[in-house]
């Protein structure tokens, strides 16, 4: 496992950095990655790369970090500096607290779609990866990742009107 460890760790560091832009909370999850990894190793199929499956258990750790942390994050615990960089005024944080509600609620819907499609979405618009990547983590083609993220966003879009 140290081996794997040398060889991957790196690349499933960026790989979550990429999702939640903070360094701090990358690394406490890439060492979450390889405790979850050392625990289900004989669960690898050898299907994929090892670094494929690594990443696969990564996007679930940062997904349910994220689900976790969106229903448990209250209004008080919004910094000011989340703002768009503009000066603070009521407007500008009644519009944040407006958009960070209507994030959870499109979350909230998220959890309604089935789980490929769910995680589709997620890779495309939290970690900002392309269609072929999507396609290569999940063992699907660029193709696939396109039409299931679309699909998605229809039903998301269904469900908010």
């Amino acid at each position: 496992m140290e081996e794997i460890y040398q060889e991957n760790a790196k690349l499933v560091y960026r790989f979550l950095l990429k999702y939640c832009h903070d360094p701090q909370l990358a690394e406490e999850l890439t060492q979450e990655t390889f405790l979850r990894a050392m625990n289900s190793i004989e669960r690898y199929d050898y299907s994929c790369k090892i670094s494929v499956w690594l990443c696969q258990i990564a996007k679930h750790i940062f997904l349910q970090y994220l689900t976790k942390r969106g229903k448990e994050i209250p209004a008080e615990e919004i910094s000011l500096d989340e703002m768009t960089g503009q000066e603070t005024t009521d407007k500008g944080i009644e519009d944040h607290l407006i958009r960070k509600y209507e994030l959870l609620d499109v979350l909230k819907d998220m959890q309604r779609l089935p789980e490929q499609m769910r995680e589709v979405i997620y890779l495309r618009t939290m970690a900002e990866l392309s269609f072929k990547e999507i396609g290569e983590i999940l063992g699907k083609s660029e193709n696939w990742a396109r039409v299931t993220f679309y699909r998605g966003k229809e039903k998301l879009l269904e469900w908010r009107k």
